[in-house]
This record gives structure tokens, C-alpha cells and sequence, in this order.
């Protein structure tokens, strides 16, 4: 199911194309013709899984209706099966969406956290910061935006 070497949705210089062409070596939990699914190499609990669509795509944005469809079609099913996996009391499901949000590897993939009672993690509210203080206008302004 690998895409080949030649496939015009992968790029040269991404380790998660890398992986899908099968250059590198992973872990692979879960696979489809258009995602993929491996242990993290890096992981920041027993089952950290990343969950990627097999064509390259930088931003959550980039993603045609399809592949995000198989994506988290993908991301409703290992949820809970990360989650038996390592008898976890919940997950943490996340997206880093470009580097000032942390994004390291600039190819979409969702990560699936395995969560415990009292692992020390805080809720996902945590990675922003300070929360803003926004009036009303604001709020309806961002609102508007969005809808656009």
C-alpha cells in the first residue's frame, strides 16, 4: 500500500514521506491506502501515536476533503484502540498546525496521547499560554472572521 518513490504527493526532504516510502523505519499501527499510523520515535507516553496522511500536506488547510476525511476517520478508530492498548484513562488527541505551534515535522499528523490519572500533563488548554482577554466586539469580530 506504500506510495512509490516517484509519487508527486510525497517530497524529498520530509522523514514522515520518508517513512510512507518506507525509507526509514516505523512502527506502523494502522495503514490505508491514504494514512498511515506508527508509534511515536519520540514518545510522550506508553502508545504516542502519530496518525499521517500518506500525501504530503504541510497545514491541517492543505488537506483536500478525502484525505482529511480518511484522516480522522482514522483518528476516531485508533483513539480508543491506543487507549486499550497501554489500558489508558484517557487520550489526548492534538494537531500542531506550523512551527509557532510546535509543529517540528512540516507534514500533518495528529497525535494520539495516551493519558493517565495523575501523569503530571495538563489539559490541552495549557499549550497556549496566558489566555487573552477579549470584550465582546472582539469576540464577535473573530466570530465574523471565522464565518466568512
Amino acid at each position: 500500500m506504500r506510495p512509490a518513490a516517484d509519487d508527486p504527493d510525497m517530497t524529498d526532504d520530509c522523514v514522515f514521506c520518508a517513512i510512507v516510502a518506507g525509507d526509514i523505519p516505523a512502527r506502523t499501527v494502522y495503514e490505508t491506502d491514504e494514512v498511515l499510523a506508527f508509534l511515536d520515535a519520540n514518545p510522550l507516553a506508553r502508545g504516542h501515536t502519530l496518525v499521517i496522511p500518506k500525501g504530503h500536506a504541510q497545514h491541517v488547510g492543505d488537506l483536500d476533503p478525502e484525505r482529511s476525511r480518511a484522516l480522522f476517520d482514522a483518528v476516531s478508530t485508533l483513539t480508543p484502540r491506543v487507549q486499550a492498548a497501554v489500558n489508558a484513562d484517557a487520550a489526548t488527541v492534538g494537531i500542531n498546525d506550523g512551527e509557532a505551534a510546535g509543529q517540528e515535522v512540516p507534514h500533518v499528523h495528529v497525535h494520539l496521547i495516551p493519558r493517565f490519572e495523575g501523569d503530571g500533563g495538563g489539559p490541552i488548554h495549557a499549550v497556549a499560554g496566558d489566555a487573552p482577554t477579549l470584550s465582546e466586539d472582539e469576540l464577535d469580530g473573530i466570530a465574523a472572521a471565522i464565518a466568512e
